[in-house]
């Protein structure tokens, strides 16, 4: 994390108390959330705040010449726009990796190495709060928005709960937010709790005990695993980074509930998916809602001949998958993806010519879908987690010949790896059984309740707890 979790919970007192304290004065308590914001991200690397003001700044300027322009002059304050943020963006995340590459292939020509290979630090965040500057701009643009006055704006893109990882929250959701007064008797105290909770256990203990227990281990050298280890690593990541990335969400929508905002739901149950186009709309909400809204509609959405409509998928998603990371095995898991939906798109549209229901029906039919839909997602992962195209190669070799003993394969990292697929098929009616018996409960109960459950987190937990996986994107 990027402070130390007991700093962190001393900051978020702090926050916590002071802004409440704050709230009845509109103009205060938007200049301390700035405040504590920025020190937030300061925290990381004080040189980046610079960086983040400059996004905020082009987002805001460009919000006020589009909106009261037309035509030529609209479109191109809009481009001008978009080019500042997107070339921020490109710099730090993208620079490296293109010149690397064109420094290699101008080597391959024999044209030796002529470029001077520069090392750029990806600043945490940026592809979030990026993300949420231009979809300001073009929001104002499409007339769905007005611009904010400065503070509201800096404070939209700094807010800290998801200023690093998301999720990437729309001007029109956090907006209106921000300009009312909120009530601190409308607070959803138990909501908050229960997913700062979750977010801690999933990422803490479950995330954290397979990443150093199975993960990691194999996808640093594949060749001394066996097919069997190699096959649980690439079903523990699939949780590990479910565990670790929803747990960030939680934990974020949980601190912004306390702070008296709602954020937009970022996952829902991704793993009882029946199709891919099923997966993306309950993996990562935001950002898969975002790339349609932004650039796959813009693109021409479902308009044009079944080819067109390929194209606009797969380009989407090969950008869905640069925007985790500048890297080929990125490019290859958004190509994938890309051609997986499409495929699914053109068996759908076969079907329903056939008069077939567009979706698998009765409960066989629909586990089949489930089972075979996870293991076409967890063939991505394996491209998402390796580091080269040279480790996905080696491991689906151990795959096929890596028949041996397998040490790695534990019954706790079975009931881990099986635990953390189970709990997305828990009914709904239990879970809020379970807030309306905690809501039930005094105070002194309620607390008493949480500081147990912590207690178990921060033993069953690992000493040293790596950085959330979504802070490098």
């Amino acid at each position: 994390m990027l402070f130390p979790t007991t700093d962190f919970a001393i900051f978020f007192a702090v926050v916590y108390t002071v802004q409440w304290l704050l709230n009845p004065y509109a103009g205060p308590w938007k200049a301390f959330i700035v405040l504590a914001s920025y020190f937030f991200y300061a925290w990381w690397d004080w040189r980046f705040v610079f960086l983040l003001a400059a996004s905020t700044g082009i987002a805001h300027l460009g919000g006020r010449l589009i909106h009261p322009a037309s035509g030529l002059r609209r479109r191109a304050t809009l481009w001008a726009t978009l080019a500042l943020l997107i070339g921020l963006l490109a710099w730090f995340k993208y620079f490296g990796f293109v010149a690397l590459n064109l420094d290699n292939a101008l080597h391959f020509f024999g044209l030796g190495r002529p470029l001077p290979l520069v090392s750029v630090t990806l600043p945490v965040g940026i592809s979030f709060f990026t993300f949420m500057a231009i979809s300001y701009v073009v929001d104002i643009h499409r007339g769905v928005l007005k611009p904010a006055r400065g503070i509201d704006i800096v404070v939209y893109l700094s807010f800290f709960p998801h200023l690093v990882a998301g999720p990437i929250v729309r001007g029109t959701e956090l907006l209106p937010q921000i300009r009312r007064q909120r009530d601190p008797h409308d607070v959803r105290y138990v909501e908050a709790c229960w997913l700062i909770a979750a977010g801690l256990a999933k990422k803490v203990v479950l995330s954290s005990y397979l990443a150093a227990h199975v993960v990691d281990p194999v996808f640093a050298d594949p060749r001394q695993h066996s097919a069997l280890e190699v096959l649980f690593a690439v079903y523990g990541y699939a949780v590990q980074i479910y565990a670790d990335f929803s747990g960030y969400t939680d934990i974020a929508i949980g601190i912004a509930l306390l702070l008296g905002f709602r954020f937009p739901q970022n996952f829902r149950r991704p793993y009882t998916a029946i199709s891919l186009q099923d997966f993306w709309r309950r993996w990562h909400i935001t950002l898969s809602f975002w790339l349609r809204d932004y650039l796959y509609i813009p693109l021409g959405g479902n308009r044009g001949g079944e080819w067109r409509v390929s194209v606009n998928i797969i380009v989407t998603m090969l950008i869905g998958g640069l925007w985790h990371g500048a890297g080929w095995t990125f490019v290859a898991w958004g190509l994938y993806h890309g051609v997986g939906q499409t495929i699914g798109r053109w068996r759908r549209r076969k079907r329903a010519e056939q008069g077939l229901s567009l979706d698998p029906v009765g409960r066989g039919r629909v586990a089949l879908a489930r089972f075979v839909t996870f293991q076409v997602v967890c063939l991505g992962w394996l491209l998402f987690r390796s580091d080269s195209m040279g480790t996905v190669w080696a491991m689906l070799i151990r795959l096929l010949v890596g028949w041996g003993s397998s040490p790695l394969v534990t019954p706790l990292a079975v009931v881990a790896i099986a635990s953390g697929i189970a709990s997305q098929y828990l009914p709904d009616e239990w879970l809020a059984r379970v807030l309306e018996g905690f809501a039930a409960r005094r105070p002194v109960v309620q607390g008493g309740i949480l500081g147990v459950v912590l207690l178990a987190i921060t033993t069953l937990g690992p000493q040293g707890v790596a950085p959330f996986i979504y802070y490098r994107f």
